[in-house]
């Protein structure tokens, strides 16, 4: 059927509002059928509407892939009963998600926090877990009730300038995360192959594995997920058998759980516990991985069925990826803890050091070791992939192919990743200076991913009825405040150690001084209202701003994806 879209665009017509508004609802009151009605992208300029013709391959794809977890109710109806079937329908975002605090950098943080620390920092990996649970918990509330994921809503509330500059943020963030985690993939494969394998080998094949593994997406986001699950349940059997094979002290666990315990000699792993936690690229990864499954955003009812359902889904999965953090600083705190090896174990030589001090077995613990490794830099490399499409796509506002994104993405990651392997590839010492630097950088980054989500969950022009409240408000602020105090700690004694000579460190105090400057400012639009969306307290700005052919133009993409 040839809709308006096309008639337009094939003859280089530009339609008013007015005229586009009554081609349309001609043409869709001929086709009735929602999957022939007309859709299109716009793209406003002035009075005008210039019209592109819509990709029908790619909104085929686009909604093969979104999975209606719902059918259509009235706006005002209550949430339906709890319903096993439906929670079911909502599983795989959060465990996609999960995925990011077992990533080969996390892991190094575990092993490190178990062998000089002891069990003594347990409590301390709990409560920061269930900090970076409350901080995705936002993430996801701002995509369900928006329908908009947190890069794109950054976009329309900063100025151009700051908009550039968080996204260059991200994508920084972004980089670290991925270096650490293709290394890490790196070195699983270097494991398994008995150092046949060489480290920026390791690289290529993890960067290219990563867009086979993404090609499932086109097969459904369900089946990309499966392959999620198998990944994280490899892990857990990985680490598991490890931990069986150790046997460390429950009552040591317990203990380590339930009483705070923190010295002098254990800061720097403390502050290495609570910085892992929160990855920039996560958050705003998460608000869109939320829109995989069809909500009507306008449907208060159908909004809050699906935070409830996604609370629970991302709860348990957080869980999972804590059992498994938990195990493997006790793995290493049963083993090493004391030893004089405690300070000069890292992620290259954990194995090996397994290996040497529990034997092999049926099944040597260096190549378990190296299975659960392999799984983690595979699950969090893919997702890192996933993550920069939305970054890049959201802030930019590009419109491409998504291999073409992912290529892009890729490329940004994989060329520096590259260079380290090769560079940094020389001793046990290079590459755990590297962590260290990675590390800053993400951390780093931190204020500009939590800031602007807290800006905007608590704003009720964007949130409407799903604002969060007062309370809730402040303990995310002191949260978001301690993290970025600690991580400020970090960088502070890092770069003291580090920068040496007064050309440099008057350089340094500058880029400081930018960086403070930035955050500031960011802080100070909390509470502004300078959205270009009309005023309103139902939660869904970003629809109601728009024209009406505007918002049939969007709604009409919608239900395309």
């Amino acid at each position: 059927m040839r809709n308006a879209v096309a008639f337009a665009s094939q003859r280089n017509i530009i339609l008013s509002p007015v005229e586009m508004r009554d081609e349309t609802m001609s043409m869709n009151s001929r086709s009735p059928d929602p999957i022939t009605t007309l859709h299109y992208e716009d793209i406003v300029d002035g009075e005008s509407l210039f019209l592109l013709p819509s990709d029908d391959d790619e909104a085929d794809e686009e909604e093969e892939e979104k999975i209606r977890a719902m059918e259509m109710e009235a706006a005002d109806e209550p949430p339906p009963p709890f319903s096993w079937k439906k929670l079911w329908e909502f599983m795989g975002p959060g465990f996609l998600m999960s995925v990011a605090f077992l990533d080969p950098g996390n892991l190094e943080g575990d092993i490190q926090a178990g062998a000089i620390a002891g069990y003594s920092l347990l409590w301390l990996l709990m409560w920061s877990t269930a900090m970076g649970l409350l901080i995705q918990l936002l993430s996801l509330r701002l995509g369900v009730a928006t329908g908009r994921h947190l890069a794109e809503i950054c976009r329309e509330e900063y100025p151009y300038w700051a908009t550039l500059l968080l996204w260059f943020m991200a994508e920084l963030a972004l980089i670290g995360a991925d270096i650490q985690e293709v290394i890490g993939s790196a070195i699983a494969i270097k494991i398994l192959s008995d150092d046949f394998i060489p480290l920026w080998v390791g690289v290529l094949i993890t960067a290219f594995d990563c867009f086979i593994f993404l090609f499932l997406e086109n097969y459904g986001v369900r089946k990309l997920e499966a392959f999620f699950a198998v990944l994280i349940t490899t892990m857990a059997l990985s680490f598991a058998w490890v931990f069986v094979e150790t046997r460390p002290s429950g009552e040591e666990i317990t203990l380590g759980l339930l009483v705070p315990r923190l010295s002098s000699q254990t800061i720097q792993q403390a502050v290495g516990v609570v910085g892992c936690v929160i990855t920039p690229h996560n958050v705003f990864l998460y608000s869109a991985l939320v829109q995989s499954r069809q909500i009507d955003p306008k449907k208060k009812g159908k909004v809050q069925e699906a935070l409830n359902y996604y609370t629970i889904e991302s709860s348990v999965a957080v869980l999972v990826s804590f059992s498994l953090n938990l195990a493997v600083t006790t793995i290493f705190a049963k083993g090493f803890y004391g030893t004089s090896e405690a300070e000069s174990i890292g992620l290259v030589n954990a194995g090996q050091y397994l290996q040497d001090r529990y034997g092999g077995g049926l099944f040597p613990v260096l190549y378990i070791w190296g299975v659960g490794l392999l799984a983690a830099g595979q699950s969090s490399t893919i997702t890192g992939t996933y993550a920069g499409q939305f970054i890049m796509g959201g802030f930019l506002n590009l419109r491409m192919r998504k291999w073409l994104r992912s290529l892009i993405t890729r490329s940004c990651a994989i060329v520096p990743t590259m260079i380290v392997a090769v560079v940094f590839n020389r001793s046990q010492s290079s590459l755990d200076s590297l962590n260290e630097w990675l590390n800053v950088v993400q951390g780093m980054q931190i204020p500009f991913a939590i800031i602007p989500l807290l800006t905007l969950v608590s704003n009720e022009r964007i949130m409407g009825v799903f604002k969060i409240g007062t309370t809730i408000e402040r303990i995310v602020w002191c949260i978001a405040a301690m993290v970025i105090v600690i991580n400020g700690y970090v960088m502070l004694t890092f770069f003291l150690s580090q920068v040496d000579g007064l050309l440099v460190g008057f350089a340094m105090c500058i880029v400081a001084a930018g960086y403070v400057g930035f955050i500031v400012y960011l802080i100070s639009r909390h509470g502004t209202h300078s959205l270009p969306w009309s005023s309103n307290t139902n939660g869904f700005s970003h629809l109601e701003g728009l024209n009406e052919v505007e918002q049939m133009s969007r709604q009409s993409f919608q239900s395309t994806r």
